[in-house]
């Protein structure tokens, strides 16, 4: 796998982040709605609910445009995400809870319906910032019957039901990384093999000798240490890859 720099736009097609802005931005509305001076007198409640829902958001758009360049910093903000997803959902269980009210059993009618909705494939033309904002209040809409309800046990049990679904794409996504991971390597291994390529193919137009153990091209490196540090030589273009140490020396260096 070659190494490609593209755009980093590519969260905003993820129904995983379109779930999650849905999510913040029903958070917002929820604890405006429904928090007050009686309820959070400090405040508190409002500012840790609204930072994890914008956590859960930012930290997937964060991580997903990370996944050219580190995969592993890509999977810990995404994994951040999750958490946050996590600490929203157990606020929301929180206040069900505090109103004597519990969580919709799984059969549910309107639980069953939440849990079945997916959000319509995003169709971005040029102006993809506008186009994308749209798209995440049409897609919210379709939500707004539950999570704009002015009854706080039906707002609280529909947003307790997208941060587990968001939970689970997550999970999902974390364990499609890891395997992509293991079959093509980070950003760092497709760096190195580039190199490696780069190096037997000039070693190769420059009429490089082949390795006299593996008959692999050779590249030219220099002596880091010792009494030749610093002299050219010849050496095996798979040491990196096989551990070959076949080596040759470069006349007059």
């Amino acid at each position: 796998m070659g190494v490609k720099i593209g755009s980093t736009a590519g969260y905003m097609y993820m129904d995983m982040w379109v779930l999650a802005s849905i999510i913040q931005l029903g958070t917002f509305s929820f604890c405006r709605r429904f928090l007050n001076q009686h309820n959070d007198p400090c405040g508190r409640l409002f500012d840790q609910m609204t930072q994890a829902a914008r956590s859960g958001q930012a930290n997937i758009a964060e991580g997903v445009s990370r996944h050219q360049t580190s995969i592993e910093t890509e999977m810990k903000l995404v994994d951040v995400a999750r958490a946050s997803i996590n600490e929203l959902s157990n606020d929301f269980s929180f206040i069900l809870m505090a109103n004597k009210q519990v969580a919709w059993r799984n059969n549910n009618p309107d639980a069953v319906k939440l849990r079945a909705m997916k959000p319509d494939a995003p169709h971005y033309g040029e102006d993809i910032m506008h186009d994308m904002m749209e798209h995440v209040l049409r897609q919210k809409e379709r939500f707004d019957v539950w999570i704009e309800h002015s009854d706080i046990t039906c707002a609280a049990n529909a947003l307790l039901i997208l941060c587990a679904r968001v939970n689970s794409m997550i999970t999902r996504y974390l364990d499609n990384s890891l395997a992509t991971f293991k079959q093509t390597g980070g950003f760092a291994e497709n760096m190195t093999k580039e190199r490696i390529d780069t190096q037997r193919r000039q070693s190769v137009e420059e009429g490089a000798p082949m390795c006299p153990k593996c008959g692999a091209p050779m590249v030219k490196r220099y002596a880091k240490r010792g009494s030749n540090q610093g002299k050219a030589f010849w050496s095996c273009s798979k040491y990196m890859e096989t551990g070959c140490i076949g080596s040759r020396n470069i006349p007059n260096q």
